[in-house]
């Protein structure tokens, strides 16, 4: 048993980390085809539309920033959008969850996205932090200056003397994060193309 001040989780954590790692992303796709489902259901208006990409800009730009300076189990990573945040990564994906189910203005996607963070995102977090904690010997310093999720506002928690970094287009594309980019692109022409297409179809048959 694990004494400290970071005990080990009990078995039934440990075990829904696992879980939670390997179906989240299955369940980002059946998120999507409920995303789908609702848009069959209420057409988006223009103005939730726009209002949205007040969202989903940011997040997407956020993932894309941090995708070029992670190096993921080969160091720690506290540089660039890292010196604010733990998980950018994760903060990003939120806002462009959050700016989807503004543009459709719906309770129950908003439900629904809430749930997945927190039953698959909040245990895979964790584990992550298990990881980092066990491999890397600066993590609990790196935890005390920088919060979870919401960044701070104000400077860089970066130490002096450390080197600042610097944005890595190879990473960015190592990590394949453009993938977010062109799953936003489709996305947004699903919203204003989709149902008007599947209803010409539909009224086209005999």
């Amino acid at each position: 048993m694990t004494t400290g001040p970071n005990p080990a989780p009990p078995d039934w954590v440990s075990r829904w980390q696992r879980v939670a790692r390997r179906i989240r992303v299955p369940l980002g796709f059946l998120t999507a085809a409920l995303y789908l489902y609702e848009l069959w259901r209420h057409p988006p208006r223009p103005g939730a539309v726009a209002w949205s990409l007040v969202l989903v800009l940011p997040g997407l730009w956020l993932r894309g920033y941090a995708s070029g300076y992670v190096k993921k189990n080969r160091e720690l990573t506290t540089t660039g959008p890292y010196a604010y945040t733990r998980n950018p990564l994760y903060l990003g994906s939120t806002l462009m969850a959050a700016g989807f189910a503004l543009a459709l203005l719906s309770w129950p996607m908003a439900l629904v996205l809430a749930v997945v963070f927190l039953v698959i995102y909040v245990p895979v977090i964790a584990s992550e932090e298990r990881f980092l904690r066990a491999t890397f010997p600066g993590f609990d310093d790196y935890c005390r200056r920088v919060p979870r999720f919401f960044p701070g506002f104000g400077s860089a928690h970066t130490p002096d003397g450390e080197d600042a970094g610097h944005f890595s287009m190879a990473l960015y594309l190592k990590h394949r994060e453009y993938n977010a980019l062109l799953g936003v692109i489709l996305l947004y022409i699903s919203l204003f193309f989709l149902r008007p297409a599947v209803l010409l179809i539909i009224q086209g048959r005999p």
